[in-house]
């Protein structure tokens, strides 16, 4: 019992704080202007323009980086659980680069001219037939090694064509919109975009947790698993097709923001144990503070461009991996 009062008092402890940065994303602003400056210091008339920027600017920001945090710290979370690596990450099966290079083939072609969301319809497209290729790949019944091999082998591929049509970009500046775009960002984004992604993630969320009792059968082993009634095609297809759908929506519209899928389930594992089932909602509770918490860092007053969302989530992420990396492998026998 004392396990289970635990774990709800973290996931509360968790969803507190992501409200409190979803409110302070809102409430503070580029160089730590606050909202209620803002209001107290304009004009009736102009009331109505600053009631705009809340609604078409900083609400926007404020969803999309709790979606696209809860989104990466769930699937993380799920696909360590499914390929039973610590290491593994939603950018490992192909979704985030496939996502990445359809809409750098929209900014490519020059469609993104027209409207904003060609780049995250484009961006869908690209994580969708990146699936779709990793499914060609990976074949019926795949073992975990023939996903991992699958997943390096699509990601490889997205990522060589990504660099091709960098290489290829016909203005400089088309190339630089492209590598400004992939960096990772929530500034200027609008509800018209949060509505977009919405039911992708939501699906994708309800896809990725409804594999939580098969994750933690898979923990004893495949065998074990399918001694339990579970089929290893049916949950590998619905956490990859989850994790799929979840973060090509996501980069779709941020751009690539990465470690989160692989930092959170760890900082979360010594709060509530090492069952898979025990770190999907703490995890997604956990990414979305993070990347709340992240996007706020970026609007410090600096000198110069507002730092990139991507940036600061690496560098963050960055040594994390390496020290996981040695610690794996003093662990190793």
């Amino acid at each position: 019992m004392k396990r289970h009062i635990d774990a709800w008092a973290v996931n509360l402890s968790l969803a507190a704080l992501a409200a409190l940065l979803f409110a302070a994303s809102i409430y503070v602003g580029r160089g730590g202007e606050l909202l209620a400056d803002k209001f107290e210091t304009i004009s009736a008339v102009d009331r109505d323009i600053a009631w705009l920027i809340l609604t078409e600017v900083r609400l926007p920001r404020a969803l999309l980086g709790l979606l696209v945090g809860a989104t990466l710290g769930l699937t993380g979370a799920g696909l360590q659980g499914l390929l039973r690596n610590p290491l593994a990450e939603p950018g490992l099966i192909g979704a985030s680069g496939g996502a990445a290079l359809g809409a750098v083939l929209v900014f490519y072609s020059g469609l993104a001219a027209g409207t904003a969301m060609f780049v995250p319809i484009g961006g869908v497209i690209g994580a969708v037939a990146a699936l779709a290729v990793l499914y060609l790949l990976a074949g019926r019944g795949p073992s975990v090694v023939t996903i991992m091999l699958a997943c390096v082998a699509v990601s490889g591929c997205t990522g060589a064509l990504t660099s091709l049509a960098l290489n290829l970009s016909p203005s400089p500046y088309a190339a630089l919109e492209i590598v400004f775009w992939m960096l990772g960002s929530l500034t200027d984004r609008s509800m018209t975009q949060v509505w977009f992604v919405l039911p992708f993630m939501g699906v994708g969320w309800l896809l990725v947790a409804s594999t939580w009792r098969a994750l933690d059968a898979l923990s004893l082993g495949e065998d074990t698993a399918a001694t339990l009634g579970f089929s290893m095609r049916s949950v590998t297809a619905r956490a990859i097709l989850g994790t799929g759908l979840a973060v090509g929506a996501a980069v779709s519209v941020t751009g690539v923001v990465g470690f989160v899928g692989l930092v959170v389930p760890h900082l979360m594992r010594p709060l509530v144990g090492q069952r898979p089932a025990s770190l999907l909602l703490p995890s997604a509770l956990g990414g979305a503070a993070l990347v709340l918490a992240a996007d706020l860092f970026v609007r410090i007053p600096v000198n110069g461009p507002e730092l990139k969302l991507g940036v600061v989530t690496s560098l963050i992420g960055a040594p994390f991996f390496l020290w996981l990396i040695l610690r794996t492998r003093r662990e190793a026998p």
